[in-house]
C-alpha cells in the first residue's frame, strides 16, 4: 500500500519549486536588468512624447531623461564616463545636422526635443555595456552575426515586402547598411556596435510609431527613397559614436592641459614664521 501523503503537502512543494524557479530567473536576469530598463524607457519615453505633445511635456521628458542618464552613466565604467558626457553635445551637434540642416527627418515642432540628447547618450551606454553582459561574453562574434542578420533581413524586406505595407522603398537604408556590416565584421567593437543597434532599432520605431518625428519618403541630397525609418540607420548612431570615440580622449587632454597651467596659489606665511 503506498503512503499517503499529508493533506497539502503536494501544493506546497509545488509552490516552492515555481518560487525556486523564480528566484533562478530573476537571479539569471539580473545582469540585464539595466539593459532591459532602458529598452523599456526608450518606448516608454516617446509613448509619453507623442500622447501629450507639448512643448511642456518635452522639457519634462529632457529633465527625466538627464536623470536617468545619470543614474546609468554609475554603472559604466569609470574610465569611459567621460566618452558618455561627450556623447550629449556631440549628439546635439549630428541632431541639428540631420534634422535641421540636412532635413532627412523632422521631429513634430521643427526642433530638438531636449529628451534627444542625453538619449543618444543612453544608446551609448547601452553599446558600450553590452560588452560585459554574460550573453555577449560567451558568444561575442555570434551575437554580432545574429544582429547583422536581423539587419539585412530588414534591409532586403525594405526593398521587397515592406513597401507592400508602407509604400516606401527602403534605398537609403540599403545605402548605409555596408557601414553597419563593416562596423560588425571589421572594427574593433562589434558588441559595442551590436548593441547600438538593437537600442536604435527600439526607439526608432517607437519614435516614428508615436509620431515623435518622421523620416522624409525622399531622403535630401540623395535623393533615395527612405524607410520610416530606414532599416540601417543604427549606422548613422555609429557615426556618432565613431565621433565621441575620437573626440572623448582629446577633449580630455585639452582639459588636463587647462587644469595644469593654471598656477597653484601659494599659501601665505603664517604670522609665527
Amino acid at each position: 500500500m503506498l503512503p499517503i501523503e499529508p493533506f497539502g503537502v503536494t501544493g506546497e512543494s509545488r509552490t516552492m519549486s515555481a518560487a525556486a524557479r523564480v528566484r533562478r530567473l530573476a537571479g539569471g536576469l539580473r545582469p540585464y536588468r539595466m539593459h532591459l530598463f532602458l529598452l523599456a524607457y526608450s518606448v516608454l519615453l516617446l509613448w509619453a512624447d507623442g500622447r501629450f505633445h507639448t512643448h511642456g511635456a518635452q522639457l519634462v521628458l529632457g529633465a527625466v531623461t538627464f536623470g536617468v542618464l545619470c543614474v546609468c552613466v554609475r554603472r559604466a565604467p569609470i574610465a569611459r564616463r567621460a566618452e558618455i558626457w561627450v556623447c550629449v553635445p556631440v549628439a546635439t551637434l549630428f541632431e541639428v545636422f540631420g534634422s535641421l540642416v540636412w532635413g532627412g527627418y523632422t521631429y513634430r515642432f521643427h526642433n530638438i526635443p531636449v529628451y534627444v540628447p542625453p538619449g543618444h547618450a543612453l544608446v551609448y551606454v547601452f553599446g558600450i555595456t553590452a560588452a560585459s553582459l554574460p550573453l555577449v561574453r560567451a558568444h561575442e562574434r555570434r551575437v554580432g552575426h545574429i544582429v547583422l542578420a536581423i539587419c539585412t533581413g530588414w534591409t532586403v524586406a525594405g526593398l521587397s515586402v515592406l513597401p507592400l505595407w508602407t509604400h516606401r522603398v527602403d534605398a537609403s537604408g540599403a545605402l548605409i547598411w555596408p557601414l553597419f556590416a563593416w562596423c560588425i565584421l571589421r572594427s574593433r567593437r562589434p558588441t559595442l556596435f551590436a548593441g547600438i543597434w538593437l537600442a536604435t532599432a527600439t526607439l526608432e520605431i517607437a519614435g516614428t510609431w508615436a509620431g515623435d518625428w518622421v523620416w522624409h519618403p525622399v531622403a535630401p541630397w540623395t535623393h533615395l527613397p527612405s524607410g520610416n525609418p530606414p532599416s540601417a540607420i543604427a549606422a548613422g548612431y555609429a557615426v556618432i559614436d565613431g565621433a565621441v570615440l575620437l573626440l572623448a580622449p582629446r577633449l580630455a587632454r585639452v582639459v588636463r592641459a587647462l587644469v595644469d597651467s593654471i598656477p597653484l596659489r601659494k599659501p601665505a606665511p603664517s604670522a609665527a614664521s
